[in-house]
């Protein structure tokens, strides 16, 4: 996997571009994956369609999180899209989880291709992703990754994310 240098920002007026940035919308994904005996989820709504032959996906991670080691070590991954039902998910995935704590619990799971953990209630479906390669981007780290798999579950509307800036969380 490859990384590149940070960008440089001086003279950016970040005041301008921040309002509009945040009004980039995206949808709500729980990131969900493997690595050795370890499973977790992290919320992700920085996911994009990146292709069609073959299907692929980016996705950016914050660069100092552990997930982000799993995918830089090619882990499978799993991307589930939440539901505009699914709130629940926001919060119980919004706090993060360190590497050794259960991020399941309580939560309707089932395993799929990679033994992957699938979240089944309050998301529309699931796409089952192999990494290829990956860049750095400032604080985060961006990974592409070739769809391998996907099932649709319901016909819901998936959930939408705006932000008042698009400097921040």
């Amino acid at each position: 996997m490859s990384d590149s240098q940070d960008p440089d920002t001086t003279g950016i007026d970040q005041e301008a571009i921040g309002p509009v940035l945040g009004r980039v919308p995206s949808g709500i994904f729980i990131l969900t994956v493997r690595h050795g005996e370890g499973e977790t989820g992290m919320l992700a709504s920085w996911v994009m369609q990146a292709g069609f032959e073959p299907p692929s996906v980016t996705v950016a991670v914050r660069g100092d999180r552990y997930v982000a080691n799993w995918l830089g070590a090619e882990a499978p991954f799993a991307l589930n899209l939440v539901s505009e039902g699914g709130k629940g998910l926001l919060a119980h995935f919004g706090r993060g989880f360190e590497p050794d704590q259960p991020a399941f619990e309580g939560l309707d799971v089932t395993h799929g291709t990679f033994d992957l953990p699938l979240l089944t209630s309050g998301t529309l479906g699931h796409l089952i992703c192999r990494p290829t390669t990956s860049m750095t981007s400032g604080d985060h780290r961006v990974f592409l990754a070739d769809i391998v798999e996907g099932q649709l579950r319901s016909e819901d509307a998936p959930m939408l994310h705006v932000r008042k800036s698009g400097l921040h969380y």
